[in-house]
């Protein structure tokens, strides 16, 4: 790639102009080819040799690697508990509803086997109580999250995300005060009031999931750095936001252990009625405060940074309030491959994780066949949930490489999480013999840690960020909904099959997420979410096909968009590179339009456009090099006379005269079809 190089105002540009090197002189340079993505060439990082780009990438992570310990250590050494209090400030508090959702959710599976032990006659013999309502309880929970993330993924892209995220730690709220006051005349009369305080729960739960993505993805960074840190950490914003999952449930079976012990006096069976009420009402009362900090926070202390979704709206023609259907539907057919990816691939993800669950106490007895109780349990779940925060923190800390990224990240994971589960089954019966323990052992904690160093926290990344802003949290929504359906399965059909065949029915959906994520999901891993836009917004207008920037590069598409529907073809970095200097200068052009007429530029709906300082000063620049004042004026009057820009532009293939160029955004270009 080449560029001409910046000519100061006694300068010509004769035919036979001597080259110099562009790199460090011309002023469009690093608004062009900024150097977390290209080499000091221009460059895309996507387009060197294997052994250069691998040569490149390391580079770049050791060095960025290098200049947050040291930002990390500066901070240290005038405050030691900063760097704590900035991640706090940053993951804890951003992730905090999935800390509590983490919580309950997994508290309230945690608790069956406490009330089979406390209540047998209702949850085990179900002699006085309905077998069918027992089973609703975990159904209902199931169908609440749904609902939640199906309605409040609407919600957050039509109203905005402050409202999903204030609502949901309300409802969240609600639903903790029903669990932890629900009661009955009967068993049975208890066991619905518990079902249906779930449901409740479980509408903020599902809300939770779209609505704590799109609000850790869109976080605005400080001023200058937003972009850099979308393309070098945007993975890692997620992933550390969603591991506040684990540390729900870590903290949750800390608290239902220390619970049992203050109120039962000890640990072995039997438990009285007395000790179960107050352990599930204490455990769930607990977080009551948490949630309604966490509500008190978000309406009254969160930033939002929501000025690329009314910039979306408002490039769509759609009112602030609306929404945008004409999107969905677009995100549909243009986008269908990526949708079903994420659909498919969380629906197998789930099965995997939830099934785990459900058949974790065939580990726990062939590891301790002689244990009685519920404390054994406990135990072992509190060990399985250290070794998955392992597999929760080396997923943040790789998701943002460009050799491993989330794409590969959730390919191995499906596939060694089928391997795992493919072993049991095939040798059931050798490696439930106590010489083998130790193999059950292993895969027992493999499969927890692969399962978060893989596709439990990939999915909820891809799901939002594979897709355009203004239907974002609508997508995620509708593919985490497809997760919880895939947790619904084994919960149904394990009712129907023997233990091994348990193993032999989960191990397929870990290679089937392999197959579905090779063929449908992209890797953008290192791609701005600014450039999916752009892209977004030619589709929009009908130009695909007349885009050519690096969102249709072959790293960046998936198998399907570029085997099947060949999107990778418009790629071209010469026809991206003349077209992005054109809408510069419309960018700087709506900027001045604006002064002239007296207007204030808004910041916020400007802080994630491309024009920089620097763009500024050189169209600045360019325009004083006008013969005539009059030329200043922005109108669409056509000009006498081109200025040096137009001529300049023109010798290298951009030409943009005055007669030629419309001061529109080019966002709002006429529709046309591909």
């Amino acid at each position: 790639m080449s560029f001409p190089p910046d000519l100061d105002d006694s300068q010509q540009l004769p035919s036979g102009k001597k080259e110099i090197d562009f790199h460090t002189e011309h002023p469009l340079f690093q608004d062009l080819c900024p150097d977390d993505s290209y080499t000091p060439e221009g460059v895309y990082w996507a387009d060197l040799p294997w052994k250069e780009r691998q040569t490149w990438v390391n580079e770049q992570s050791n060095a960025e690697t290098k200049r947050e310990l040291k930002v990390v250590w500066d901070m240290f050494k005038k405050d030691p508990l900063s760097p704590l209090n900035a991640y706090c400030s940053r993951y804890v508090i951003t992730g905090f509803g999935m800390f509590t959702e983490g919580y309950t959710i997994f508290s309230i599976g945690n608790l069956m086997s406490l009330y089979t032990a406390v209540w047998p006659e209702c949850w085990g013999t179900h002699e006085v109580c309905d077998k069918n309502w027992i089973a609703a309880v975990s159904y209902i929970q199931i169908i609440g999250i749904i609902c939640g993330q199906i309605g409040v993924g609407i919600e957050g892209d039509w109203i905005g995300r402050r409202v999903g995220l204030v609502q949901d730690a309300l409802v969240m709220v609600l639903g903790l005060v029903m669990l932890t006051a629900s009661w009955g005349t009967t068993l049975n009369g208890w066991v619905i009031c518990y079902a249906w305080s779930q449901f409740v729960y479980t509408l903020g739960v599902g809300g939770e999931y779209p609505m704590t993505s799109t609000s850790a993805l869109e976080h605005a960074a400080p001023s200058g750095t937003a972009q850099r840190d979308d393309k070098l950490h945007r993975g890692r914003n997620v992933v550390l936001a969603f591991l506040m999952q684990g540390w729900g449930q870590l903290v949750n079976q800390g608290v239902l252990i220390i619970l049992l012990l203050i109120f039962h006096g000890g640990s072995t069976p039997p438990y009285s009625k007395k000790t179960g009420q107050w352990v599930f009402r204490v455990s769930f009362a607990f977080m009551i405060p948490f949630t309604l900090w966490l509500a008190y926070w978000r309406y009254y202390k969160k930033q939002y940074s929501e000025h690329a979704l009314r910039k979306s709206k408002k490039d769509a023609h759609v009112n602030q309030s609306g929404y945008d259907m004409a999107s969905l539907k677009l995100v549909v057919s243009h986008f269908g491959g990526r949708l079903v990816g994420t659909c498919l691939g969380w629906l197998f993800a789930d099965f995997l994780f939830y099934g785990a669950k459900l058949f974790q106490s065939t580990f726990i007895k062939v590891i301790t066949p002689n244990s009685t109780g519920v404390m054994t349990g406990w135990l072992w779940n509190l060990l399985n949930v250290g070794v998955s925060m392992f597999g929760y923190y080396l997923a943040a800390f790789l998701v943002d490489h460009k050799f491993y990224g989330r794409k590969r990240m959730q390919t191995i994971g499906f596939l060694l999480l089928g391997i795992l589960y493919l072993l049991p089954a095939i040798w059931f019966h050798q490696l439930q013999s106590m010489e083998h323990i130790k193999g059950f052992q292993t895969i027992y904690f493999l499969a927890s840690f692969f399962t978060q160093f893989g596709p439990n926290c990939t999915t909820f990344l891809l799901a939002a960020e594979v897709f355009p802003v203004s239907v974002r949290a609508t997508a995620h929504g509708l593919s985490a909904a497809s997760g919880k359906v895939g947790a619904l399965l084994p919960a149904i059909i394990y009712n129907y099959i023997d233990n091994r065949t348990k193993f032999w029915a989960v191990c397929w959906f870990g290679f089937a997420g392999w197959i579905t994520t090779q063929m449908f999901i992209p890797d953008v891993t290192g791609l701005d979410l600014r450039e999916q836009d752009r892209y977004w917004a030619f589709v929009r207008e009908g130009r695909a096909k007349d885009y050519h920037g690096i969102a249709v590069h072959p790293r960046h598409l998936s198998m399907w968009e570029r085997v099947v529907l060949k999107r990778h073809r418009a790629y071209d970095p010469e026809l991206d590179r003349q077209s992005r200097v054109k809408e510069l200068r419309v960018m700087w052009e709506a900027r001045n339009q604006i002064k002239e007429e007296g207007g204030r530029i808004d910041i916020e709906d400007h802080e994630d456009d491309e024009l920089s300082s620097t763009a500024h000063s050189f169209f600045e620049r360019e325009l004083r090099t006008l013969e005539k004042p009059r030329d200043c004026s922005l109108s669409h009057t056509p000009s006498r006379n081109p200025s040096r820009l137009s001529r300049r532009l023109s010798l290298t293939g951009l030409s943009h005269t005055p007669q030629q160029h419309d001061t529109r955004d080019v966002h709002d270009a006429p529709n046309e079809k591909q």
